[in-house]
């Protein structure tokens, strides 16, 4: 397993943070995307089903503040960045939050 980029400890995860997180619609976008997805997902994977056309830098920061806002977790592993939400997490400080602005994930298990 690659390298855990820095996060908030669960009972640091500020709504304020996580609000104005959400509040920019290319965020929105790709929380929505990672949210419907089954798992973590490779960063370079996810910007082209997502947010085609903003630069590298520009990803690189929506993805920081997914990440520094507790939204999100991001594994380093090599020059691939894995991310994903971080349910239980957002469930445990906020319940409901990410289903009321996301919607409800995919549940993949019935099929």
């Amino acid at each position: 397993m690659g390298q855990r980029l820095p996060e908030p400890a669960v009972e640091s995860i500020e709504l304020t943070a996580v609000l104005s997180a959400l509040a920019d619609p290319t965020r929105r976008a790709l929380m929505g995307a990672l949210h419907r997805s089954d798992g973590p997902r490779d960063c370079a994977t996810l910007d082209r089903s997502v947010a085609s056309g903003l630069s590298a830098p520009t990803l690189s920061h929506h993805y920081k503040v997914l990440r520094e806002s507790g939204l999100t977790r991001t594994v380093a592993e090599g020059r691939s960045r894995i991310i994903s939400v971080r349910r239980d997490d957002m469930e445990e400080r906020f319940p409901g939050l990410l289903a009321a602005v996301l919607g409800a994930p995919v549940d993949n298990s019935a099929s």
